[in-house]
């Protein structure tokens, strides 16, 4: 796989011209969040999308429920989040 990371370290403003770069040079778009995807930086990055260049795109991070309290790693796990994990779902969205 070769991937292009980007660090968008702020929602707001949201580097819209890296994103619409990204999304116009590779066709997909997967974001990552230790947040809910809804309202956060996955749902600002699919707006944008939707809106000036539709391409896919894979929110991976907290669902729309309550999050459940633990200790750091098994909330990840819970969530998908720890890095095996993320890797797997980016393989698997690739592949379709």
């Amino acid at each position: 796989i070769r991937a292009r990371l980007i660090n968008l370290h702020t929602i707001k403003p949201l580097d819209t011209e890296l994103v619409l770069k990204a999304a116009r040079e590779t066709g997909r778009i997967v974001t990552v969040e230790e947040g809910y995807t809804a309202g956060g930086m996955g749902g600002c990055v699919a707006e944008l999308l939707a809106a000036e260049h539709p391409v896919r795109i894979k929110m991976i991070g907290v669902d729309d429920r309550f999050a459940e309290p633990g200790p750091y790693e098994e909330v990840l796990a819970l969530h998908g989040l720890q890095s095996g994990q993320i890797a797997e779902t980016v393989v698997e969205f690739l592949k379709t």
